[in-house]
């Protein structure tokens, strides 16, 4: 299987692949709006700054998260540099629809897509089997991803800006809890982000569970 390598150049995946398609999430929830804690400008600053190959920090479900675009090697290895993390356990994806996943997960069967749709949006990760262009600094050294369409405001309005989805990793060195304040971000990272989108954590006491979505089995609780 033809996979994009660590160490070749990637190209830009933003626009949806045709031949992957991807059924639409059950759920809708509204074109997200910038939470009242975060302005157009911190929206505008964060985007600009995953735009130029950089990696940022903004607030999740649980726990403040790093970001960057998948496709960006530089930035994703940087990313996971910055965790003291290896490449092979691979990266989280999270989106604010359906179309932002189709180009990193196959769909062998609606059932299988059913199953994952009925909990999106919201606080779900699911593991779906990784399109052969799904880059390995993503899934690891697995023929996987784990992907979500969340319903947490400012993390659908980063992806709806930013056009596509995004790397979801707990903003904390590997050996550190995770981030649970701006404060706690800046402290772990200090001047090594390229942007920190302000606002607030959607209230989870723990990470979102994670789950197969071909056998529904729970991986992470």
């Amino acid at each position: 299987m033809h996979r994009t390598r660590i160490a070749q150049t990637s190209t830009n995946h933003h626009e949806s692949s045709d031949i992957n398609p991807v059924p639409s999430a059950t759920n809708r929830v509204p074109n997200a709006l910038p939470p009242p804690s975060m302005n157009s400008i911190h929206l505008r600053l964060a985007v600009s700054a995953l735009r130029r190959g950089g990696v940022i920090a903004y607030p999740t479900e649980a726990v403040w998260g790093l970001g960057a675009d998948p496709w960006d090697q530089a930035a994703c290895l940087r990313l996971l540099a910055l965790k003291r993390r290896t490449w092979d356990k691979g990266l989280i994806l999270v989106a604010s629809d359906a179309a932002q996943l189709e180009p990193f997960i196959e769909v062998p069967s609606k059932n299988v897509w059913k199953r994952a749709a009925l909990t999106w949006p919201g606080p779900n990760t699911w593991v779906f089997p990784c399109t052969e262009q799904t880059p390995e600094w993503i899934s690891g050294d697995q023929d996987s991803v784990a992907v979500r369409i969340s319903a947490h405001a400012p993390v659908r309005a980063l992806c709806q800006a930013f056009g596509g989805a995004l790397v979801s990793t707990s903003a904390n060195p590997s050996t550190r809890p995770p981030a649970r304040s701006a404060t706690q971000v800046r402290l772990y990272f200090r001047d090594a982000l390229d942007a920190l989108l302000p606002g607030t954590l959607g209230g989870m006491d723990k990470p979102t569970s994670i789950r197969d979505a071909m056998t529904g089995h729970i991986l992470r609780r």
